[in-house]
């Protein structure tokens, strides 16, 4: 396994990292006995990252991963989030941030975490989180329940303005760096070099696009993305090698990123972002999938406030 630093923090996180948001339900019903399996192997394997919230599952999500760390929170470095609660439910007050992790450690069965993260920052005020929320969650790192903190969201023009307004650790980006878009490259990569902050990729497989079963009914991408996906996946197959696994081994590949979350709940899923790690990207299939999916390229939709754009 091989481990970066985490921007100018001490963290050193496996290139490939577990994301929980699958012990939610978020995807489908997970059988717990199995994702209790498949963390301890991940762990015996090296992964060392392990990303969740309370957002996924309802606070489920935390809960079984909480369960599945006894006696190995001293392995991992864990993160989890902290200002949405629900698809719709957001509280980025100083007083959410603060009662939320407290909440988030019980579950999580530990007395802090390793980077504490505002999530979806887009779907609150700039200033709020500035000001207020950002603030709060450096007074919890002051009492160790926290070692560092970050932000997450989707819309890379929020992420950049918060993160110029006040310091961050750690900045988390998904859905802007995989086989279908890259725009990461040209705005935030920049950026995150220049301050020296963290950077942490999710969503490889473009929130299972990039996957034999195809993108799940509330993916807000348009059909024809689904499509492009779709037809990644068979350039793929007709190649002989596994769509996903060429997809996150072409994250992987990124020089600046930190590490790249992968939902997992069971053993061969890890067994897969593990076998991304022992692959070589192939450049006759990259640039054949770059001209099969070049109408959709880059595509972005909404999301968030109404006055940020992705």
């Amino acid at each position: 396994m091989e481990y970066r630093q985490l921007g100018g923090t001490s963290l050193r996180l496996s290139v490939v990292g577990f994301g929980a948001s699958p012990l939610g339900d978020v995807f489908s019903r997970t059988d717990p006995k199995k994702a209790l399996r498949a963390v301890h192997f991940a762990i015996d394997q090296g992964i060392n990252f392990f990303d969740v919230s309370p957002y996924y599952g309802k606070t489920l999500a935390e809960s079984r991963l909480g369960i599945c760390l006894e006696g190995h929170r001293d392995k991992v470095v864990l993160a989890t989030k902290c200002g949405r609660y629900g698809q719709d439910a957001f509280d980025f007050s100083a007083q959410a941030i603060s009662a939320g992790l407290q909440d988030s450690l019980k579950r999580l069965r530990t007395d802090y975490v390793d980077l504490l993260q505002a999530h979806d920052v887009e779907f609150g005020d700039t200033q709020q989180i500035v000001h207020e929320t950002i603030s709060a969650m450096r007074r919890l790192q002051e009492q160790g329940k926290a070692r560092y903190i970050g932000i997450t969201g989707y819309s890379l023009q929020r992420l950049i303005e918060i993160a110029s307004l006040v310091p961050v650790d750690s900045i988390l980006s998904y859905c802007h760096y995989n086989l279908l878009v890259d725009d990461m490259d040209t705005t935030l990569v920049p950026f995150v070099r220049e301050h020296n902050i963290g950077l942490i990729n999710a969503s490889a497989l473009h929130m299972g696009i990039l996957t034999e079963q195809g993108a799940p009914s509330w993916h807000p991408a348009p059909a024809a993305v689904r499509e492009a996906g779709q037809l990644v996946v068979k350039i793929c197959r007709d190649h002989g090698v596994n769509a996903p696994e060429v997809a996150l081994r072409y994250c992987l590949d990124h020089p600046f990123v930190t590490s790249t979350l992968v939902g997992a709940s069971i053993v061969s899923e890890v067994e897969a972002m593990l076998d991304s790690l022992r692959i070589a990207s192939d450049p006759l299939l990259l640039q054949e999938i770059e001209k099969a999916v070049a109408p959709v390229f880059n595509y972005v939709w909404p999301s968030g406030r109404e006055d940020v754009e992705a």
